[in-house]
């Protein structure tokens, strides 16, 4: 049993095939056998010695995110004057008028690969058909088939050959066409790519930026492999950044954020675009063009520049403050204004960053009003509104808390989804609720 053991053994292999072809002598085989063995011991007494972790800082050192200053003096540095208008063929989206969150992250994603020579964008028909929404449509025309290119139909080929290309100097930018999908390849994350910097103290990095398209409220082509919330997964990997732009203007402006994370930090980023709002235009009315917003110029990234974990906020009410982020955001938006005919005055908190939280901007908000409305579109068990009030209990707010939540409960067929996911009415009767408790 051992000598048939020792005749599999790939390194006593290489040896044999070596002295039978005469490169090296079975005594010069033996020799540099003792010189590596003596090496690896000599190695292993001077790791012995050196510090041992003794806390908890210690040991999570490598994951203390990417450094501000210089994530935000990367943004600031787009691709010249000559290069910008080349790519754009003279039609520079900031003259193009205001634009809709699919069309805003195509731009951003066009102005990122002439600014980064290294960046590639790739995934299930993003190329040739410009994605299924058409988030990516006119890029690979652009800068051509070597950096925007289809992959074949599995998740854990694109994901997996972001880790080469990340680790291999490149810049990628894969996309998951579905967030449901992104659970058939998720340890390509959770057990390479964010874990890589963390076991090897930042001497190698995977950087990556995932677009992921996801989320509920997706009309006329739903289930849940193409409406799914279902995100505690990246919450809950260490180190992960994970952003949830709703606004058009957020998402260019997020997006150079985590390719500026990751070109500069080798951070790995999780971007998280509501499919439901890509096209969206109006915000109150039909025809209102409330969710459009211009495309920022490259002199303007500098100080338009979202940092990780920073949110937003919108109108100044006083009663209550209503911290939410993607679908929720408009939604949110939608009702605060019928709360104020009811006179009730709402602020209404975009976290817009879902790992780290905005911690600081959120208390910040809260104690403005002394009462916060969660409203979380993903699952009620595991969902981001869990997160947010632990933060405030923890930072000892005093305030009146609740939150509305979707369902947990897969996202079906047609009608039916709406009984399981957050509605603007649930939204209302909470926001009254909540106020009239501390009145």
């Amino acid at each position: 049993m051992i000598a048939a053991e020792q005749r599999r053994d790939p390194l006593l292999g290489t040896a044999r095939l070596l002295v039978e072809s005469g490169a090296l002598t079975p005594a010069e085989v033996l020799a540099r056998y003792q010189r590596k063995r003596d090496d690896l011991l000599a190695l292993a007494r001077e790791v012995a010695l050196l510090p041992r972790l003794t806390t908890a800082a210690a040991v999570m050192s490598p994951l203390r995110g990417p450094s501000p200053g210089s994530v935000a003096a990367e943004v600031g540095t787009p691709a010249g004057i000559r290069t910008r208008a080349e790519v754009f063929d003279g039609a520079l989206p900031e003259e193009a008028g205001p634009l809709t969150l699919a069309q805003s992250i195509n731009r951003a994603l066009l102005d990122l690969l002439a600014a980064h020579p290294e960046a590639m964008v790739f995934g299930e028909d993003v190329a040739r058909k410009g994605g299924v929404y058409g988030v990516t449509r006119g890029l690979a025309n652009r800068v051509g088939a070597a950096r925007v290119f289809d992959t074949p139909l599995d998740e854990q080929t694109v994901l997996g050959l972001a880790l080469g290309a990340g680790i291999s100097g490149l810049l990628p930018i894969p996309e998951i066409q579905y967030l449901a999908y992104l659970h058939n390849a998720e340890d390509q994350i959770r057990g390479e790519a964010a874990t890589l910097g963390f076991f090897s103290s930042g001497r190698y990095r995977n950087p990556m930026v995932v677009r992921v398209a996801g989320y509920g409220y997706q009309k006329g082509f739903g289930g849940h492999f193409h409406n799914d919330d279902a995100i505690a997964v990246l919450r809950d990997i260490p180190g992960l950044v994970v952003a949830s732009p709703a606004r058009p203007e957020d998402a260019a402006a997020m997006l150079r954020t985590c390719v500026a994370a990751a070109k500069t930090e080798g951070a790995v980023s999780v971007f998280l675009e509501p499919i439901a709002l890509y096209h969206e235009r109006d915000l109150h009315e039909p025809g209102d063009e409330g969710w459009l917003a211009p495309y920022e110029g490259s002199d303007r990234w500098g100080a338009t520049h979202v940092p990780i974990g920073s949110g937003r906020t919108h109108g100044d009410g006083t009663d209550l403050t209503i911290v939410t982020f993607g679908n929720g955001l408009r939604m949110s938006l939608r009702v605060a204004r019928r709360l104020r005919m009811r006179g009730l005055d709402a602020r209404v908190f975009d976290l817009r960053w879902l790992t780290p939280l905005p911690v600081a901007d959120l208390l910040r908000e809260a104690r403005v009003t002394g009462r916060v409305l969660v409203v979380d579109e993903t699952r009620r068990s595991g969902g981001v509104s869990e997160g947010v009030i632990a933060a405030l209990v923890d930072a000892g707010f005093e305030g009146a808390i609740a939150r509305v939540t979707s369902e947990d409960s897969f996202v079906p067929l047609g009608e039916a989804a709406r009984l399981v996911l957050v509605s603007e009415e649930q939204i209302e009767e909470a926001a009254v609720r909540l106020v009239g408790r501390r009145r």
